[in-house]
This record gives C-alpha cells, structure tokens and sequence, in this order.
C-alpha cells in the first residue's frame, strides 16, 4: 500500500461496449513509491453510455476522486473515526470535491457494559445537539447567507472557482447538508474581495464554523471588535495574532 506522500496516478482504459449499452472502463492505479504487488486485485466499472465521454475524455476527474477517497480512508484510519468527502457534479461531468473533513462527532463519556449513561446527563447531551442544530439552522437561513450561485454573482466569477475557493480556504462556505454550502455576503472587503485573512484563518483555526465564530464573536484582545470588524478595520495582524492564542489555548 502507498504511504500518504506517495501520489497516485490514473491511466484509463477502454473494452468494447456490452449489450446493455452501459460503457466498460477499467482504470489502473500505480504509486509514485512503486508499482502495486503482483496480483493486486484489478476492477472494471461500468457507466452509461452518455456518462463515458465525460470521464474518458478527462481521466483527471476520476483521479481527483479516487484520491481523495484514498486520503479518506487514512485519515479515518489515523483518526479512528468516520471521515467525509463531497462531490458536486454537473451535465458535463464537471466536478468540484470538497477536501476531507472529520464528521463532526459529539463526545460521549466511555462507560462500561454494565454501567447506565446518567439520564440527566444523556438528556443533557441531547438538548445541546438539538440546540446545535437549531442554531445552525438559524445561521444558515440568514439573509446575509448567499448560495454558491448567488456568491460567485457577488464576486463576479462562477461557481466553479467559488467552489474551488473554498476548498483552499481562500472564501468561507458553511455546510448546510442538505441545503448546500452556504456563504457570508459580509466576507467581502473595501475593494469587493474576500478578506485576505481568510485562508490563514481556516489554518489556525481548523474549520469553516470555527473561522465563522471567531469573525462574528467580540474579542477583548481586539477592544470589543468582532473578527469580522477587526479585519474591516486593517487590523488584520492583531487578529490573526488573537487566533494563534486561541490555538494555544487549546493545544
């Protein structure tokens, strides 16, 4: 098995088409490492006929997926707990994979078989999740949230790049499952730009809810400003200077 440094690449091959009209493809993976062991299993796939072009015609797209299925597993491995991706694909086969992120997961405290979880306590835990996600609801829903059309209007491109922004930190878009990712209309500087700020911050700080906390939470350091205010007001570095104390905090 290839190490986590080691980059796949993908050659695609093509078979005659079966009598269902579904396409045969077969893809073959190798390691920059080395080759995969002798009598590594192989597969085939088949797609639809109007699908085949799509993925024959730009092999990067299924190397973009599998590798980031790759990736996944061994985070999920390394972190012992499930691990997530997202495709969105459009008519033509183009496609946008978000970066692997930890399924966000609640604590639970560890107790033996024959001891009982306290129900004030599990009642507690359930009332904070409802909580969580009402008040995720409430954010998502607001009027400043635009969708990743309404977005890459604001900002003069497609949804493409936006999407491809925020996979590289360099926009802020807050999952609302079902709904899509959703993106602060205020996240737009002076000269009609995303804060600069933004890709430091989503480094230091981990996650797009972390990063949406810390611009719309007041912080003493910053004299009562909000993150977002601060960044507004050129004060970038003493707020990015207030995220790395957060960092240590939890460290």
């Amino acid at each position: 098995m290839a190490s986590l440094k080691s980059k796949t690449s993908i050659r695609d091959g093509s078979s005659r088409r079966d009598k269902t009209g579904a396409e045969p493809m077969a893809f073959f993976l190798t390691t920059a490492a080395a080759p995969l062991a002798k009598g590594t299993a192989a597969f085939k796939i088949k797609i639809p006929d109007n699908a085949s072009k799509a993925l024959t015609g730009n092999p990067n797209r299924v190397k973009a997926l599998l590798q980031e299925y790759g990736q996944a597993i061994a985070k999920s491995r390394s972190a012992g707990h499930p691990v997530s991706f997202r495709v969105d694909v459009d008519s033509e086969g183009e496609m946008v994979v978000t970066p692997v992120e930890a399924v966000e997961m609640t604590t639970v405290p560890v107790v033996e078989e024959n001891d009982a979880l306290d129900p004030e306590l599990e009642q507690a835990l359930v009332a904070a999740r409802a909580r969580g996600r009402i008040k995720a609801a409430e954010v998502l829903s607001g009027t400043d949230m635009l969708n990743a059309d309404e977005f890459a209007k604001l900002l003069g491109t497609t949804r493409v790049t936006v999407n491809s922004k925020r996979q590289t930190g360099l926009v802020l878009g807050l999952d609302g499952a079902k709904r899509g990712f959703r993106f602060p209309d205020w996240q737009i500087d002076a000269d009609g730009k995303p804060f600069a700020a933004l890709a430091a911050l989503h480094e230091r700080l981990g996650g797009a809810w972390a990063v949406y906390r810390f611009l719309v939470q007041p912080h003493g350091e910053l004299d009562g400003l909000t993150g977002r205010e601060a960044l507004e007001r050129g004060r970038t570095e003493q707020a990015l200077e207030v995220v790395e104390s957060i960092g240590r905090d939890f460290r």
